[in-house]
């Protein structure tokens, strides 16, 4: 910081690290995870829970077979709105797990 700079927000300074090592991408697709069941409906949430992001790829845990066969079968559709509305940090793909136990 220079002499006469004002402080800056935390936000803003994170951003900028986050950016300059690459990261900012995948925090961004992060947040699939938590908005989840916003972007799914209460439906689908109930019987699934994304569990994270490798790379491009939103894991998401399904409670049972039929319902990780019927999933599959709206893959296209739920990777649309996954993606609604985000011009950057896609998700490419939907990887459906059946839950343990």
């Amino acid at each position: 910081m220079t002499k006469g700079d004002g402080p800056q927000r935390v936000g803003d300074v994170l951003g900028g690290f986050l950016e300059g090592k690459g990261l900012r991408e995948a925090v961004r697709r992060a947040e699939i995870v938590d908005e989840w069941e916003e972007r799914v409906g209460e439906a689908i949430a109930r019987v699934t829970r994304a569990q994270g992001v490798r790379e491009t790829a939103l894991i998401v845990e399904v409670k049972s077979s039929a319902w990780l066969m019927e999933l599959d079968l709206m893959k296209g559709e739920i990777l649309k709105r996954v993606n609604e509305g985000r011009d950057d940090a896609l998700i490419e793909k939907i990887v459906f797990v059946l839950a343990e136990g």
